[in-house]
């Protein structure tokens, strides 16, 4: 695709606003998420500190998901988006605050981390479903490549940024900055014009309130197999394949000797392999299963060879290509989810689909941890890589059967282009090769005996139908030229044994040949 194919979404006035604030509220988060993680670790000492208030912050997606996904299909978006930004805001702030008084301590943190995940939970479908009425149905999925792009650089920036500015003055100015950028999403959300917003169908008339939403919700999913296989499929691959902050930080530390600054040159080339993902998920003209299923395969393939590295370089070549995997596999499922769902339902969806990228994080992480302990980081790499290339194949099978075996639809049209006519012709003169000399004389000499009963033996050998061959056009069934097709238009009556050639591998006449006389001949 051309180049202006692999930002189309930014066609779209709306979206430029919004992308632009994305870009610099992300840049914010990455600043506080560093400042955080390094101010426990300040005044603890201990990772699994750090760790717990990582936990605090996606504990709440678990819970508050659902009901975020229930308010996005049911409430107005934008004075919900609103009041969410000024609680980031007003929780960053208070962060800010801690930091220079001191006051509350880690408790404070811990609560105000909780806190964010809270507002972060219900908040993410909300956003999600109405950043989707930004762009028309055929660019959405461009959209969600371009936001993991602005994400991931944006990840890039603000982690950058945000080192350089906690070695200077400490945490409290990261704290501030991203109060601040919480304004460039309230300006986006009032500049962006309602009547160029791509909103899809309604929710039916009379659909019950009483229904509470969420029930309804999950009776949807329980009705789309084909989504429920794909979340099935992006769990698998979120909590055994996607976790690598655990494995490269175990195969650093451990044989790979390149401790703490091998595990930050990892992490740079991870983050650089998301931004190169999202770039090929923008190039896609559409992302489908199909990208899905032989993404999970590559990132599982090389999740194995990962774990076969020698050295720091070899690994992070790998895993560059894994990351860049990962990025697609996340882009598509929840560009599936979105396109391959109703509108009324898509909060709920989107809910779902957050549900299912939080506990593959709180199953995979400790569990990748413990592997990691036990039988050696090589050895978990190996072995999660091999559950996750079956659970990859398992759900590529299962697609094709739920969207009506379209692989093997494809694969017959595979075999009825022009291309495969080669390998056909290269069948029937094996078959012409094989027969014994004389044959096809006497195949011919026989047929006119026995037209009237059966069709001639050269003729089925052709790829007549025996059933249709004596009310069929000349030549029905058989790959012609045009030189061919012609003289059968002129020797009706030699029509199944026409041929022209001699055969090349022998001096025998061809049985496809004309009979002594014909005009054709």
């Amino acid at each position: 695709m051309a180049l202006g194919a692999t930002f189309a979404a930014l066609r779209h006035r709306n979206y430029r606003i919004w992308a632009a604030a994305g870009f610099v509220s992300v840049i914010g988060t990455w600043m506080q998420v560093l400042g955080v993680n390094w101010f426990v670790l300040a005044e603890t000492g201990s990772a699994t500190s750090m760790g717990f208030t990582v936990l605090l912050q996606a504990l709440p997606t678990l819970v508050l998901s659902v009901w975020g996904g229930a308010l996005a299909d049911r409430v107005p978006a934008k004075p919900l988006l609103i009041g969410a930004q000024a609680a980031h805001a007003l929780l960053a702030a208070g962060l800010a605050v801690v930091a220079v008084t001191g006051a509350g301590g880690l408790p404070a943190i811990y609560a105000i981390s909780l806190a964010t995940g809270a507002v972060s939970a219900i908040e993410g479908p909300v956003m999600g479903r109405w950043a989707s009425t930004l762009v028309d149905r055929d660019s959405l999925g461009n959209a969600l490549a371009l936001g993991s792009l602005t994400n991931s650089a944006g990840r890039i920036l603000g982690m950058s940024l945000g080192a350089v500015v906690v070695a200077a003055v400490g945490p409290a100015l990261l704290f501030a900055a991203n109060a601040a950028s919480f304004v460039a999403v309230v300006v986006a959300l009032f500049a962006v014009r309602e009547g160029e917003r791509h909103a899809g169908a309604t929710a039916p008339a009379d659909e019950a309130p009483a229904d509470g939403g969420i029930r309804a919700g999950f009776r949807y999913l329980l009705g789309q197999p084909v989504v429920l296989v794909a979340l099935a499929l992006s769990f698998v691959l979120g909590s055994l394949g996607r976790n690598y902050q655990v494995t490269m930080a175990a195969m650093s530390d451990g044989p790979l000797h390149g401790g703490a600054s091998g595990y930050g040159f990892l992490s740079t080339v991870f983050a650089v392999g998301t931004v190169l993902g999202a770039l090929f998920a923008a190039r896609r003209a559409e992302l489908g299963y199909a990208v899905l299923v032989g993404a999970g395969l590559l990132a599982s393939a090389l999740q194995i060879v990962a774990g076969l590295a020698p050295g720091t370089l070899s690994f992070a070549a790998v895993i560059l290509p894994v990351a860049a995997a990962a990025v697609v596999i996340d882009t598509t499922v929840g560009a599936r989810a979105q396109l391959d769902t109703d509108y009324a339902m898509r909060g709920r969806v989107l809910a779902a689909l957050a549900v299912t990228g939080s506990v593959s994080a709180a199953v995979g992480a400790p569990l990748l941890g413990w592997l990691a302990e036990h039988a050696g980081p090589r050895q978990t790499l190996v072995l999660a890589g091999a559950v996750t290339a079956v659970a990859t194949a398992a759900a590529g099978v299962a697609l094709d059967r739920l969207r009506e075996r379209r692989l093997a639809h494809r694969l017959t049209r595979v075999l009825a282009v022009p291309a495969a006519r080669p390998v056909r012709r290269a069948a029937a003169t094996a078959a012409r090769v094989v027969r014994p000399a004389g044959a096809g004389l006497a195949a011919a000499t026989a047929a006119t005996a026995a037209s009237a009963v059966a069709p001639s033996r050269s003729a089925v050998l052709a790829g007549a139908s025996p059933v249709a061959l004596a009310g069929a056009r000349p030549g029905a069934g058989r790959l012609r030229s045009g030189r061919a097709a012609r003289a059968a238009q002129d020797c009706a009556g030699c029509a199944p044994h026409r041929g022209r050639r001699r055969s090349r591998w022998a001096g025998l006449r061809s049985p496809f040949a004309h009979r002594d006389g014909c005009p054709a001949a």
